[in-house]
């Protein structure tokens, strides 16, 4: 069931963009959408974007309006745990039902939204940070149904492979299992991989309290992954190896005993924050400000703690050995560390998506290509579309 009815303030959106309340009983969430070029007779091919973190549907203001210019159906979505969607278990940390952040059941989600919306393919599902691990699982797991994918600032990696060739061969002598952790804990400056950070139970307070206060501190986050710190200058890793992600900056791989407001307090010592005004005004970052004052970060930081559970991400051996056989795409900000925070993932193309387009790096963007360039980041989604 739709509705445009909402007890939330409406968000700063162009005129072309309207919002819109699902409410869907097959997951039991209510999704709050964003759309764009929608037709009763759902002719448009159909583009789903999904934001990443700490970040809403509401990132893909910028690009929404020239996509559907061209001639598509544009949706972007407020994902389990984030934004205006209801319906998910916003249990404190200790109670959480953590299978609901599984990769498995945020694709469910999408699936479930996409048949809400009457559509049985996605034409391209466009995926940012966290959400091209989404876009990129939707692609893999349901290539019949998302036809083709981009993935943004953050490259898929395959999951780890089965035992092979065990039931007669009998059990080859085991690796020790690598303890990452472990590895930054004893680095002679000991640090910890913001992932892991994130999936603390004492994390969610300290990104919702931070002590330079809330509209501070994400206005330095996001300048410190932007192309607007100077600090950035990415480069590929040899391997998932402590010496080697050290090198990446702290708000990646972060001081032992810090938090994150610290970290982003200590590099933004000398940093002017208003250079970041230019593409993220003082209103738009409001809407940011306000959401998370209202939700808090406990539902956005499950998807951390999913997938840094081995136990949740099991459901991935389903997939053991499959590539993603849609066309695909990775772009990103030329300044994002993003694509080489896994080692060996961005390097692993084409290998790993099996119709691979190539990668392509925007200039003058960080992080947040879609919100830096998002001119750029148009015109690249689109030449992948009509290459199609």
């Amino acid at each position: 069931m739709l509705s445009s009815k909402s007890h939330f303030p409406p968000l700063p959106l162009p005129e072309c963009i309207s919002e819109n309340s699902i409410y869907c009983a097959a997951n039991g969430l209510t999704f709050h959408i964003l759309e764009a070029g929608y037709t009763a007779g759902r002719e448009k091919p159909f583009l789903l974007l999904l934001h990443g973190f700490p970040e809403l549907a509401f990132s893909w203001r910028k690009v929404m309006p020239s996509l559907a210019q061209a001639g598509y159906y544009v949706v972007a979505v407020d994902q389990r745990g984030y934004g205006r969607t209801t319906g998910w278990d916003n249990s404190v940390f200790s109670k959480t039902n953590l299978p609901q952040f599984t990769l498995t059941n945020l694709v469910r989600d999408m699936v479930v939204l996409v048949n809400a919306l009457g559509y049985g393919k996605v034409h391209c599902v466009i995926g940012h940070d966290i959400g091209a691990v989404s876009s990129s699982m939707c692609a893999l797991m349901r290539p019949d149904m998302f036809e083709s994918v981009v993935m943004m600032s953050h490259p898929f990696k395959e999951h780890a492979a089965l035992p092979f060739n065990t039931a007669h061969e009998g059990l080859s002598a085991s690796q020790p299992v690598q303890d990452i952790q472990k590895e930054l804990r004893d680095l002679p400056e000991p640090r910890k991989h913001y992932m892991w950070y994130n999936s603390t139970a004492t994390a969610a307070l300290h990104w919702s309290v931070p002590p330079q206060g809330l509209h501070a501190f994400l206005r330095g986050y996001i300048h410190l992954k932007s192309a607007d710190w100077k600090g950035n200058n990415p480069h590929p890793l040899k391997a998932w190896e402590a010496n080697e992600l050290a090198v990446m900056p702290h708000y990646y791989i972060m001081p032992l005993h810090r938090s994150m407001p610290e970290v982003v307090a200590a590099l933004m010592e000398d940093e002017d924050p208003d250079k970041t005004t230019v593409w993220m005004p003082e209103g738009d970052l409001d809407v940011y400000v306000q959401e998370w004052n209202r939700t808090g970060f406990q539902g956005a930081l499950n998807w951390y703690r999913s997938q840094t559970d081995p136990a949740q991400m099991k459901d991935l051996y389903l997939f053991a050995g499959k590539k993603i056989e849609v066309p695909a795409i990775f772009i990103s900000g030329e300044k994002d560390w993003g694509n080489y925070q896994q080692p060996g993932a961005l390097e692993s193309y084409p290998q790993s998506c099996l119709k691979f387009r190539g990668v392509k790096f925007i200039e003058g963007a960080g992080h947040w290509p879609q919100q830096e360039q998002p001119e750029k980041v148009v015109e690249e989604i689109l030449s992948f579309l009509k290459a199609l």
